[in-house]
């Protein structure tokens, strides 16, 4: 019997992508698209993104193998005719994708997957009206940009979301390669793009009030706080840079983050509880005893994320 495919609905950059990704995986995959220009582009994007993987060691399979099992084609009803997934790749814009799934529900096998790479607009908003079965196998599957790069992805309910559906999506792109992340509830712009919104908010404010230039802003993080970021989150990394870990970092700098957040009209004191729960998740991985272990841990991956740094080859990220 024939593997299911896995269907994404949109030729456009996180489209193409995804397809890669599920194909790169050994699943078949059709990719539908209304628009002939794009359709006819997915398979000479798909093959430089390998030739781009390849050239940096990061793929080493059989490129031609993996663009036979990619189909692109403009009827939407064969597209997501025998699938096990449905990866919805459309525009941002909620209309357009309540239309979309009222049809994939009507188009998709009873059992599958249907998921949206919504960056904002959760399934509630535009799942809500179909009937409750297909309700309930919709979710977020927001995934960071590339996702051939970057594996996190996080797997986001709406109140009417199966928890199996929850359990297979998450099944399925783990064996794709990703890294699922599942969220408790949705919240608009899910966890990236609060956590990317809170970053830039501030730093539309430093260069608005001339504490630092856009460009230098960009050197702290790219060279600061994202280098170290690569290697630790942030919850980590005010763990190891204090030592006594994240209850005595928040000791020392809970009341300057307050005064902070303050200057921006934000109200959301570090409780005491709150400390002492995430301190419980961070003891439970590192435990303090092994606090010099972690530290250590972290400054090797520093240097090995350095070392990668010198020895890339020529072309990759920005100018510098």
């Amino acid at each position: 019997m024939t593997a299911r495919c896995f269907a994404v609905i949109g030729a456009g950059s996180i489209g193409v992508a995804f397809a890669l990704v599920f194909a790169r995986a050994g699943h078949r995959v059709r990719v539908v698209d209304p628009d002939p220009r794009r359709r006819a582009a997915v398979d000479g994007e798909i093959a430089l993104r390998l030739d781009d993987l390849a050239a940096h060691g990061l793929f080493e399979g059989d490129a031609a193998a993996v663009r036979t099992r990619i189909e692109a084609t403009a009827d939407l009803a064969h597209g997501v005719a025998d699938a096990v997934l449905v990866m919805e790749c459309a525009p941002e814009n909620e209309s357009v994708k309540r239309a979309l799934f009222a049809e994939i529900a009507a188009a998709a096998p009873a059992d599958a997957i249907l998921a949206s790479a919504s960056s904002a607009i959760g399934a509630s908003r535009f799942a809500a009206d179909l009937p409750e079965a297909a309700r309930a196998r919709c979710l977020v599957a927001h995934p960071g940009n590339p996702p051939t790069l970057i594996p996190v992805i996080e797997l986001v309910p709406a109140p009417f979301t199966a928890r199996e559906t929850m359990d297979a999506a998450e099944r399925l792109l783990a064996g794709c390669g990703m890294l699922p992340v599942r969220l408790g509830r949705e919240v608009e712009g899910f966890v990236y793009n609060r956590l990317q919104g809170a970053l830039l908010r501030e730093a539309y404010c430093l260069v608005r009030d001339g504490v630092v230039s856009a460009t230098d802003l960009d050197t702290i993080v790219r060279d600061g706080l994202g280098l170290r970021w690569s290697v630790v989150g942030p919850f980590a990394t005010a763990d190891l840079n204090v030592r006594g870990g994240i209850a005595a970092h928040a000791q020392r700098m809970g009341a300057a983050y307050a005064r902070m957040g303050a200057e921006r009209g934000q109200d959301d004191p570090w409780t005491e509880d709150l400390v002492a729960r995430v301190d419980a998740e961070r003891r439970a991985v590192l435990p303090l005893e092994r606090w010099d272990e972690g530290v250590r841990a972290r400054d090797v991956g520093l240097m090995r994320a350095l070392a990668a740094r010198r020895v890339a080859p020529d072309g990759g990220g920005e100018p510098r």
